[in-house]
């Protein structure tokens, strides 16, 4: 099968495990956890890595911010990947941009995350005008 690419055995195995390789940390890359908790007076939001992520916990993103501090979001949507990015300000009053994956979250939660931050910022905007 790998002769029109290589009569050598090892540079066959080579090619092989280096397409796995490629395919492991493309996939690591991707796979993430995603939480989104809104109850309260803050909202918390954690991005976790799924693949080796008991021994190694070097991929955890966690943001923790009031309601009153978002201003803004915006969902990402790639063929293979989707991010969900906030603009929150932050103690300075400059405003900071916040990236998460959410690849893995279905259809029906980002629909629900997205009324509940649309409904933060209504009520933001509310509270500006008053």
């Amino acid at each position: 099968m790998f002769n029109e690419i290589s009569s050598n055995p090892l540079v066959v195995f080579l090619i092989i495990v280096l397409s796995f390789s490629l395919l492991f940390f493309a996939v690591h890359s991707i796979s993430k956890f995603f939480e989104y908790d809104s109850d309260g007076m803050k909202v918390v939001v954690t991005n976790k890595g799924l693949l080796l992520s008991d021994r190694f916990n070097y991929r955890e993103h966690t943001v923790e911010f009031n309601k009153t501090d978002l201003k803004g979001f915006k969902f990402n949507n790639y063929v293979v990947y989707n991010t969900l990015v906030l603009l929150i300000k932050d103690k300075s009053g400059t405003s900071k941009k916040e990236r998460f994956n959410v690849t893995l979250v279905s259809k029906k939660k980002r629909k629900y995350i997205k009324q509940s931050l649309n409904k933060m910022i209504k009520n933001n905007r509310k509270l500006a005008s008053s």
